[in-house]
């Protein structure tokens, strides 16, 4: 990537050179877009509203796109194209699948030709074209083709991906070139700007899709929205499903991904929904990624005890990472490293012992009582504010803060469950120091 801050770019197509200027001078903090559109008067020659998006936009990316910030001349797309791209950690993450799926199709006899079908800002493209020998962005948004055309030289991608202006169907449909891998990211969208999450309320509908991917794509990468069932899912695309990935980033469960092999080779049988490989990808920014990987078959099959939680208690408490839960990890984590569940519907984990690499939180346990006056008092001495979680409790986090006149925030953590006789409990907890 050129991260040049000294080299003069020119200014992309449909941007005066003034505009383009006042931009890259402007951009970093504390510049505002807000303010600089009600500053619009005293620069009349540079078009503000353009200028406030690209600030926004730049912005934004250096939050979400840190490396693409630093690439010197970026062009930004409006803030929907933004906040629905992929920020770099989980583009990352796509990139490695790809990679294995390339390698998967190339050992077959399919190439290594990509085609990502669902372009938009190309984050996912840029780093997904760089595992291929040659990528097709198609985007139906002559805004954000502009925008891939621009930025895709800057991140030396100009010989490497070919953008095209289409609908994926279109484009499927008249195209006569064949692919090792199609990527696609339907968009979760109405037509009104309003949130869907069924894969037929989806643009373009991947399962109507299906047929015309299966002639023209060895491999299918398809990144869902973590709202999708995954139960759904695997249904709808059954019997093509190779692996499902469920990934988090600093754990806030952020999308659901499909592997299709949508040309098995001769002889190879493709998993029952049950039996497909599940992981759940537990990404960290300042640590390595964690990973959960299961089937169906072995969670339904897992059992978990509980904890009895009374005298003395276990040490630590476990919470899983959102990834595990979304991908349906509830008893399985607890048989794996031994541990005993708080309650049958908390999805807390107890153990005496430290486990460095559980996906999830881990808590020292420093107390824990029943919901009764006194031993509320007991569990809340010294504590003015703290972090409260609810886990199979028949109460809000907003109502039991009420109750417990519990400020947030803090050094503190409590968790409100049920356990397994029926009891409602309170377990006071800290962040454990390095073990």
């Amino acid at each position: 990537m050129n991260t040049s801050r000294e080299t003069p770019l020119p200014p992309p197509e449909g941007f005066d050179a003034a505009t383009w200027q006042f931009i890259l001078a402007h951009r970093t903090p504390p510049a505002d877009p807000a303010r600089l559109l009600l500053s619009a008067a005293r620069y009349p020659g540079v078009d503000m509203r353009r200028a406030a998006a690209q600030v926004e936009g730049w912005q934004a990316a250096r939050r979400k796109l840190p490396a693409w910030a630093a690439t010197g001349g970026m062009l930004f797309p409006p803030r929907l194209a933004l906040e629905q791209c992929s920020g770099e950690t989980a583009a990352r993450y796509k990139a490695s699948l790809a990679r294995r799926l390339l390698d998967e199709a190339e050992a077959e006899g399919g190439g290594r030709r990509m085609a990502d079908l669902t372009g938009g800002f190309g984050v996912d493209c840029s780093y997904l074209a760089r595992e291929a020998a040659g990528t097709v962005y198609v985007e139906q948004q002559e805004a954000l083709c502009r925008c891939a055309r621009h930025n895709f030289p800057l991140l030396g991608l100009a010989e490497k991906v070919q953008v095209i202006c289409a609908r994926a169907e279109d484009y499927l449909a008249s195209t006569a070139g064949t692919f090792a891998l199609a990527y696609l990211d339907p968009a979760r969208r109405d037509a009104r700007g309003g949130r869907v999450s069924a894969l037929s309320d989806c643009t373009p509908d991947c399962t109507a899709l299906l047929p015309l991917l299966r002639q023209k794509a060895r491999r299918c990468l398809l990144k869902l929205s973590p709202m999708l069932d995954l139960s759904e899912a695997l249904r709808a695309f059954g019997g093509w499903v190779e692996e499902a990935h469920v990934v988090s980033v600093g754990g806030e469960c952020k999308e659901l991904l499909l592997a299709l092999c949508l040309q098995p080779a001769a002889g190879r049988e493709m998993p029952a929904p049950e039996d497909v490989p599940l992981t759940a990808a537990v990404l960290r920014t300042a640590a390595p990624p964690l990973f959960f990987r299961f089937t169906r078959r072995e969670e339904q099959a897992a059992t978990a005890g509980y904890a009895p939680l009374r005298g003395e208690t276990a040490a630590y408490l476990y919470e899983p990472d959102s990834a595990l839960l979304k991908a349906g990890a509830l008893r399985l984590p607890a048989a794996r490293w031994g541990m005993l569940k708080a309650g049958p519907d908390s999805h807390l984990y107890l153990s005496p012992r430290h486990e460095a690499d559980f996906p999830g939180r881990c808590f020292r346990v420093e107390d824990y009582g029943g919901m009764g006056k006194a031993e509320l008092r007991r569990l809340l001495t010294g504590a003015t504010k703290g972090n409260l979680t609810v886990r199979g409790f028949p109460a809000s986090v907003a109502d039991l803060r009420r109750k417990l006149r519990l400020a947030e925030g803090g050094d503190l953590y409590f968790f409100a469950a049920t356990t397994a006789d029926g009891r409602r409990i309170l377990l006071r907890c800290r962040k454990p120091q390095e073990e």
